[in-house]
């Protein structure tokens, strides 16, 4: 651990190697393999095209009722716009953004079987300057596979865009496909994928994490764990089994902050570290007695199953008075 000049040190929570998937992202899942496995004589809701009358009108505007997007012009959402510069504003938070995201339609990344066979790993930096590797993966006998990129930290993530010009600028050999932002984070559970990232390399680049995709699948409401009472509530049944702590808070994490292409600080979309539990020690305890509670503190921390669920990462703040 290492004080600040706020006589703050901070440690991080190792993030545990794997997470139990949610019943409904299972069947979810399951569903999704089932209805695309085998011959392609169906769609993906398992109707087959044979016979299939394609007259009358699609939804949300569409010439062809097989197609939700065939009047879209390939450009942002004037939703997402919005709350994009709302939030780097600090007008707007990462509640409203996945809100928004959980309603539009989003551009996954595709390339040629042959560019995943050639294609070499590349270092790339993004705009805030954190480490990316970035390849693409798939089955060597399919025409196509889906681009993912590999956070710094070690995971998988799904790169998506909001728009055709911003997926093109980021790599020019991929190809979008329209997608429901909710199916592209099924998909991205499917891929082994923790994170999605909205529109990687442009002007506001959005990290989704890892609780945010999983209800973005399940195409429910997501809670920061920053601000969930019911994290708050579990994390307090286990204060009075740490020695020397006077007061246990919650706040974002050191990672949960990100900045736009022209160096804006927006409140919100950054990778993790996500909460922040902030302890505060006994008045009169010596450096040996807050190591104790800080170690305690971890070991009990990393035992608790709903913090574990909701929150992405973690890291302990030790505020002394």
């Amino acid at each position: 651990m290492s004080a600040d000049s706020a006589h703050e040190e901070t440690v991080a929570l190792e993030r545990p190697a794997s997470r139990e998937l949610p019943g409904h992202i299972r069947a979810a899942l399951d569903r999704m393999r089932e209805k695309t496995a085998g011959e392609n004589v169906a769609d993906t809701a398992g109707v087959p095209w044979e016979g299939r009358d394609l007259a009358g009108g699609g939804v949300d505007g569409s010439a062809n009722p097989l197609h939700a997007f065939d009047a879209d012009d390939g450009t942002a959402d004037a939703r997402w716009t919005d709350v994009m510069e709302r939030l780097a504003r600090s007008e707007a938070t990462e509640q409203d953004v996945s809100a928004v995201l959980g309603h539009i339609r989003v551009f996954a990344a595709v390339v040629p079987t042959l560019a995943v066979d050639e294609a070499d790993v590349h270092d790339h930096a993004d705009h805030a300057g954190h480490g990316h590797e970035f390849g693409a993966h798939g089955d060597k006998a399919a025409d196509v596979a889906l681009v993912t990129l590999r956070a710094a930290d070690g995971r998988a993530a799904l790169p998506v865009f909001t728009n055709v010009p911003a997926l093109t600028a980021w790599n020019p050999e991929a190809r979008p496909v329209a997608v429901w932002m909710p199916r592209a984070c099924l998909s991205a559970v499917d891929e082994g994928c923790e994170l999605v990232v909205v529109d990687a390399g442009a002007e506001h680049t959005y990290v989704v994490r890892r609780p945010a995709v999983w209800a973005l699948a399940q195409q429910q409401e997501w809670t920061p764990s920053y601000v969930d009472q019911e994290v708050a509530d579990e994390i307090a049944e286990v204060a009075d089994l740490v020695p020397h702590l006077l007061n246990l808070g919650l706040a974002p994490g050191s990672g949960v902050a990100t900045r736009t292409a022209s160096g804006a600080v927006m409140n919100g979309g950054g990778s993790g570290p996500e909460l922040k539990v902030v302890a505060m020690p006994t008045r009169g305890v010596d450096d040996a007695d807050v190591r104790l509670m800080a170690a305690t503190l971890r070991m009990v921390l990393s035992d608790l199953p709903l913090l574990a669920e909701r929150a992405d990462s973690v890291e302990i703040a030790v505020r002394r008075p």
